[in-house]
């Protein structure tokens, strides 16, 4: 068995759990798919592009936009593409699937008597369509997407936004996500305890994270006692 990432005494100095959603709750297996093939069909289809071209055509556009808000939102990218991104998500849910022991994470944490806050770069609509799947936000005690707060949260202006609606001692709080950026600019915010997160979308390999420390699944990060530990 492979020892614990956190121990009884480092949840003890932690109060708030801060977790991304999209690779670190759900599998990422759905947004992949959306962006990297159901997009790029759609739009190609109505150009007469075949797949890989489309792809191809479509990587500097996204590029352009990635770290911004932008880059999240599904409005932007409906005007952008001209395509109707709310409903095709919507026709492609029933990929939204939760992660490998992320629910029983979730569970723990709250036996443990930690406040548990969402902090994702989804769209609000999006987040209402994975929420409508799975019923994730019920497991939270606040829950914020980074186009209501204003800035992404790769941005130092997300973490100084959310210090206005979030009473946390940064110190004290755990973070975990998939993103790199993510947790830099969690880092430089202060936060005490950051974790990665290696294998976000179950259909592909594992990531490396020489950065921070990092986990495959979030159930590696509670003791065994309370029942989620690895296996």
């Amino acid at each position: 068995m492979a020892p614990l990432a956190l121990d009884a005494a480092a949840w003890s100095r932690i109060d708030t759990v801060l977790l991304d959603l999209d690779g670190t709750l759900l599998d990422l297996v759905y947004d992949t798919h959306f962006w990297t093939v159901m997009v790029p069909e759609v739009w190609g289809r109505e150009r007469g592009l075949d797949l890989a071209t489309a792809q191809q055509r479509l990587r500097p556009v996204f590029q352009a936009r990635q770290g911004t808000l932008d880059w999240y939102c599904i409005d932007f990218w409906s005007r952008e593409l001209g395509l109707d991104i709310p409903a095709m998500k919507v026709a492609d849910a029933h990929r939204v699937r939760w992660l490998p022991g992320a629910p029983e994470f979730l569970d723990g944490v709250r036996a443990l008597g930690k406040r548990l806050v969402l902090l994702t770069n989804a769209h609000p609509a999006t987040l209402a369509i994975k929420d409508s799947r799975v019923q994730v936000t019920r497991c939270f005690d606040a829950s914020f997407s980074s186009q209501v707060l204003g800035a992404p949260k790769e941005d130092a202006r997300f973490w100084r936004a959310l210090a206005t609606v979030e009473p946390y001692v940064a110190e004290r709080c755990l973070f975990v996500d998939d993103s790199l950026s993510v947790l830099r600019a969690a880092r430089a915010a202060g936060i005490g305890t950051i974790y990665a997160v290696r294998h976000p979308d179950t259909t592909r390999a594992p990531r490396e994270h020489d950065e921070f420390p990092a986990v495959d699944r979030v159930a590696e990060l509670l003791p065994l006692a309370v029942g989620s530990g690895p296996s």
